[in-house]
C-alpha cells in the first residue's frame, strides 16, 4: 500500500506537467493562428484545462492531508505541486494578456518566445517522469540543466524583444500591451526554472 501511495505523488506531477503542456501548446496555437474573434473561445479551452489542472493539485493537497508517511518531504511536495500549478496558471494569464490588451497582432519575437516555453514545459514533463524514480534516474540531472539552459535563452530572448519592441513601436499604448506580454512569457519560462530548481534540491536532500 505504502509503495502505491509514494506513486501516487508522482503521478500526480506527471500530471499536473501535462496540463502545462496542453496549456502552452494551447497559448502557442493561439498566437501562431491569431484571429481576434477567435480569442474568447480560445481562452475558454486554456482555462477549463488550468480548471483541471487545480482538481489535480487539490486531489493531492488532501491525499497528503491524510498521509502519514509520504515518499519525501511534505514542504518539497507541496512546493512542487505549487509550482507546477503556477505554471499552468501564468500560461493562461498571458493569453488573457493578449485578449484584455485588444491585440490586433502578434509580434513575430513573441512567438520565438512561446516556442522557448514549448520547450521549457516540454523538459518539465521529462523531469517529472525521471523524478518518479530520481534515486536511480540517469536522466533527471540532464533535464534540470537543459531547463536551466532555456530560461537563459528566454532572458536573452526577453531582453532582445523589449529592445526591438521600444526601437519600433511608437504606440505607447501598444508599448505598455507587449511589455505584459513579454513580461508574462518571461515569468513562465522563469517558474518552470524554479521548479526544476526544488526538483535539484529535493533530490539532493533524498539522496
Amino acid at each position: 500500500m505504502a509503495k502505491k501511495q509514494d506513486s501516487y505523488y508522482f503521478q500526480n506531477f506527471i500530471a499536473c506537467a501535462d496540463y502545462s503542456c496542453r496549456a502552452a501548446h494551447l497559448l502557442r496555437d493561439a498566437m501562431c493562428h491569431f484571429d481576434e474573434a477567435s480569442l474568447p473561445q480560445m481562452r475558454d479551452e486554456i482555462h477549463t484545462v488550468e480548471h483541471e489542472a487545480d482538481i489535480k493539485k487539490h486531489e493531492l493537497l488532501n491525499t497528503l492531508v491524510k498521509a502519514f508517511i509520504t515518499p519525501i518531504e511534505r514542504e518539497d511536495i507541496i512546493q512542487v505541486s505549487q509550482n507546477l500549478d503556477d505554471m499552468t496558471d501564468q500560461i493562461e494569464d498571458v493569453l488573457i494578456k493578449i485578449y484584455y490588451n485588444r491585440v490586433t497582432k502578434i509580434r513575430a519575437d513573441a512567438l520565438e518566445m512561446a516556442d522557448v516555453l514549448i520547450r521549457c514545459c516540454e523538459e518539465v514533463q521529462k523531469m517529472m517522469n525521471e523524478f518518479a524514480d530520481f534515486k536511480h534516474s540517469k536522466r533527471l540531472h540532464d533535464h534540470i540543466i537543459h531547463i536551466n539552459t532555456l530560461e537563459e535563452e528566454a532572458d536573452k530572448l526577453f531582453i532582445s524583444c523589449m529592445y526591438d519592441l521600444h526601437s519600433t513601436c511608437k504606440d505607447p499604448l501598444e508599448v505598455i500591451a507587449w511589455r505584459e506580454i513579454y513580461s508574462g512569457l518571461e515569468k513562465c519560462v522563469d517558474t518552470c526554472e524554479h521548479l526544476s530548481d526544488i526538483v535539484e534540491t529535493t533530490v539532493m536532500k533524498n539522496s
